[in-house]
């Protein structure tokens, strides 16, 4: 399929990251122009008051509603993101509506004890948002632990690899986006 674009979906309340840095890699990565649409709230419908968390994939549906049929759909939100029968998530994404969305709250260095980091900090966005755009384009996970497909059960798989594609992941992008 041809794609058109990467649509990004900011949810309030915003991070502070550097968003032109995002949004030159995903370009360099995807040959694809990205978009960011004005921020949305956060959807309380899917907050658990029992976990303090808000489930990932209802943002997937609530994202088919800001892109057409040749876009993708990146939400992003700070606040904590799970799935049923996992703790939490970095991000969750479906092949199918070609909508994912990533979660900023376990990025930032704060969160483990550690002081803030701009650089690891964007470093760690972008993996997340190219992982999870690569899930919308059919690739799954990836054993080789430097790509950016490999999965992240922590946030030191996270720092381990890269934000880019092996070169057979890379290849499986390249035919899904009709390069």
């Amino acid at each position: 399929m041809n794609y058109t674009g990467i649509t990004i979906q900011p949810y309030y309340p915003e991070d502070n990251f550097d968003k032109e840095t995002l949004t030159k890699r995903l370009e360099d990565v995807f040959y694809l122009p990205v978009k960011w649409l004005p921020p949305a709230e956060v959807p309380q419908i899917a907050y658990n008051p029992a976990r303090n968390q808000f489930i990932g994939d209802y943002f997937l549906r609530e994202l088919i509603n800001v892109k057409d049929n040749k876009e993708i759909a990146l939400g992003i939100v700070s606040v904590d993101l799970y799935e049923p029968e996992l703790n939490f998530v970095f991000g969750v994404a479906s092949a199918v509506t070609k909508t994912a969305v990533i979660s900023t709250y376990r990025l930032h260095n704060t969160f483990y004890g550690l002081p803030e980091n701009k650089q690891i900090f964007i470093d760690r966005i972008t993996k997340e948002a190219v992982h999870e755009i690569g899930h919308t384009l059919g690739l799954g996970h990836c054993p080789n632990p430097e790509c950016v497909m490999h999965f992240s059960n922590s946030i030191v798989d996270t720092d381990r690899k890269s934000y880019l594609f092996c070169p057979s992941c890379y290849q499986k992008v390249q035919a899904a986006i009709g390069l």
